[in-house]
């Protein structure tokens, strides 16, 4: 029986370990000591009674991002390497500016689920599921409208409106991570083998070549 008892706590540990994302705080919290040359799965702890108010605090957000590039748009992310405070707190947040007809192009958060909040115009989003189905997921948001991405799918914004547009996202990890698809595929370093994408997207080599010039 004991031993029955046994592998029930090591099944319940485990799977406690498999559905944590970033680890609960030990303590009241674990400022990131950005100076520190230990590695270790987040960030090693500031001691505690060098600690300021200014390791809780960010000042940025108020100010527009530059959308002048090539998708339209801009991040500003609030992750543990702007605010060392959220380290262990397992939350982030950004602030996303696009302008009229710019995207926030499909890309992932690996360690996060994101919800977003409209604060001005109008933003059409959506997010595509898993293999096999791939099913794609949108909705037109107005300014006070919520929505949120699961953690680690394929999602994007666009900008439908006349204005620029400005959203808030909260994000469930101090360092959510993010892969842009169209950056990741075409513009990795090296580069993955022009025939491999070509194969894989179905089309001639050449076009593969243009599109790779563009990362």
């Amino acid at each position: 029986m004991t031993s029955h008892w046994l592998l029930f706590g090591l099944l319940v540990a485990g799977c406690s370990l498999a559905f944590a994302s970033d680890p609960s705080p030990l303590q009241d919290f674990c400022v990131a000591d950005q100076n520190s040359r230990v590695f270790v799965n987040g960030l090693v702890c500031k001691e505690a009674r060098l600690v300021q108010a200014d390791d809780f605090f960010y000042s940025g957000l108020q100010l527009m991002g530059n959308t002048s590039n090539a998708v339209g748009s801009a991040v500003t992310p609030v992750t543990v390497a702007e605010l060392p405070g959220l380290n262990t707190l397992g939350i982030s947040m950004a602030r996303i500016d696009i302008a009229p007809q710019g995207i926030n192009p499909p890309h992932t958060h690996p360690r996060a689920t994101e919800i977003l909040t409209v604060m001005e115009g109008r933003i059409l989003v959506g997010f595509v599921t898993s293999n096999p189905e791939n099913r794609l997921i949108t909705k037109l948001l107005q300014k006070g409208d919520v929505f949120v991405f699961p953690e680690g799918l394929i999602h994007f914004q666009k900008n439908v409106g006349n204005g620029y547009a400005v959203a808030i996202a909260a994000l469930s990890s101090q360092n959510p991570g993010v892969i842009t698809i169209a950056n990741a595929v075409f513009g990795s370093n090296p580069d993955i083998a022009e025939d491999i994408l070509a194969k894989a997207f179905q089309v001639d080599i050449n076009v593969v070549y243009q599109i790779q010039s563009k990362f």
